[in-house]
């Protein structure tokens, strides 16, 4: 099975609309969201082409293809636009013999683990491209739309044992064979 992983997106319709375009090049089975999809939150500055309502139409157009996570600027009213789960603060996905423990970040970090027997832990939230082995395999995506610490956006990708982060002009920053 084929992942795609994107988080804090902020409603930023251009980068939803090139994750979108990653997701069918690649075919892959399932676009998991690490949090924040539609707010900019009060930190932030507005992201390209912000327009939270039309992201939310283009998500929803794969709600079945899409596991949502909620992050700490998602709220109520973005569940009742938004036609795909993003209640929950975490969820494990097992693929391949390996458990992903999926979470925004704002709860749960690589500082702060889950008490949980996964392989890969995943999240958001920090802005930054993070993948590195530890006792777990540690993925953070980056952000699509406002990434930190002078990165690009970037997403991250899943497929048969090999996680590779990438930019949306096709660079690899980072890999990893488990």
């Amino acid at each position: 099975m084929k992942l795609i992983f994107a988080s804090d997106i902020h409603g930023s319709l251009y980068y939803t609309n090139l994750l979108i375009d990653k997701f069918n090049q690649e075919k892959a089975n399932k676009l998991i969201l690490l949090g924040d999809f539609l707010y900019h939150g009060p930190r932030n500055p507005l992201p390209k082409d912000y327009n939270p309502q039309e992201v939310a139409n283009v998500l929803n157009k794969f709600k079945e293809r899409i596991i949502g996570i909620r992050g700490n600027c998602d709220s109520e009213v973005d569940q009742m636009v938004l036609e795909f789960p993003i209640s929950t603060l975490y969820t494990q996905v097992f693929v391949d013999n390996y458990l992903f423990f999926l979470t925004h970040g704002h709860r749960y970090t690589e500082n702060d683990l889950p008490q949980a027997n996964h392989t890969i832990f995943t999240y958001g939230h920090i802005h930054v491209p993070v993948l590195e082995r530890k006792h777990v395999i540690i993925l953070n995506p980056g952000s699509i739309s406002l990434p930190k610490n002078n990165n690009l956006p970037t997403y991250a990708i899943y497929d048969k044992g090999m996680i590779s982060i990438k930019t949306f002009t096709g660079e690899v920053v980072k890999q990893l064979k488990l």
